[in-house]
């Protein structure tokens, strides 16, 4: 009795805070270790041009990598090379990131709801094949890609050719643009949405099935047609789940890395060059890490404010 009166109690002893405890310093640990420790590194030689190849003072900052306090954010705004490379790069970026969500979603929400409208059977086989892009290496499907891409044996062009139209140098002609997209920029897009729906897709599909079917019941009573059924019943239900699926598309477009780096670096000119891959060339091909912090500080900003505006204008006050 007297082991279940303190269970009762609910006052924790000694041993379970010991628990808690050594199960949580662990994580903290490591949290401050791989996660925290180098975004205050980051911050900190964003006010350097550091580089580890320089001799410095206190852990290399000074001397040879000087203090220039907020130089590289100036220099981002400055019409020097530099500057106009980097807003470049954001411009480049916002067009990726913009471009690929509102074509992920039109393929993926009415693929998901087909896919919901077939027998048990085939969902499985149909969630299976178009997932099965999504996790496949990233850089596995850039090289075959840029096989398809190719100009002169490329089986895009190819099929171009069979049709009586003529070739298209997928990602090396600056001078082509679709609706304002220059043709290369356009070409990884395609890609991208055609190796990232298969997830969206599976969140739809969780999405549409914890719908309780007594609304589109009470809908086939009311003789309801299919439309005003996604209107006013799917879409308003599915909000949370379209909510997910927009804040985490923009996050990983304003991250995407390796299609860029494996299938164009950048070119043709800069047209395909975004700010991760610029952060990463700085960093790690040019050594002007504290040039690429400050990148990366400005690329955080960015991602930090889009995700609360999209947080914002979507959330929802109620639920079923």
């Amino acid at each position: 009795m007297g082991l279940f009166s303190k269970a009762r109690s609910g006052r924790p002893r000694t041993g379970q805070y010991l628990f808690v405890g050594s199960m949580l310093t662990p994580i903290m640990i490591y949290i401050m270790a791989f996660a925290l420790l180098p975004m205050i590194w980051a911050v900190a030689i964003s006010l350097f041009r550091y580089s580890p190849v320089r001799q410095g003072g206190i852990l290399g900052l000074g001397g040879g990598n000087p203090f220039v306090g907020l130089g590289h954010f100036r220099t981002m705004i400055s019409d020097n090379p530099p500057g106009r490379l980097f807003r470049t790069t954001v411009k480049n970026t916002f067009i990726f990131a913009l471009a690929v969500l509102p074509l992920n979603l039109a393929i993926t929400l009415p693929l998901a709801i087909l896919i919901e409208s077939v027998i048990q059977k085939l969902k499985t086989v149909f969630r299976t094949i178009y997932f099965l892009p999504a996790v496949t290496s990233l850089v596995a499907v850039s090289i075959v890609w840029g096989h398809m891409y190719n100009p002169s044996r490329g089986l895009l062009n190819l099929i171009l050719q069979r049709l009586g139209l003529p070739s298209q140098a997928w990602l090396t002609d600056p001078g082509k643009t679709v609706a304002g997209i220059a043709l290369p920029m356009l070409s990884l897009i395609v890609m991208y949405v055609w190796q990232d729906m298969g997830y969206n897709l599976v969140i739809f599909i969780a999405g549409l099935q914890s719908i309780p079917g007594v609304f589109y019941e009470a809908a086939l009573v009311d003789g309801v047609n299919v439309w005003q059924k996604f209107r006013h019943i799917t879409l308003p239900l599915l909000r949370p789940t379209l909510t997910f699926i927009i804040v985490m598309t923009m996050l990983s477009s304003w991250q995407v890395f390796v299609i860029f780096d494996v299938m164009t670096g950048g070119r043709p000119g800069d047209l395909t060059r975004t700010m991760v891959l610029y952060i990463y060339d700085s960093a790690f091909r040019y050594q002007e890490m504290g040039w690429a912090s400050a990148m990366s500080m400005v690329l955080f900003a960015i991602i930090l404010v889009t995700t609360l505006i999209q947080l914002r204008v979507l959330r929802q006050e109620w639920e079923y």
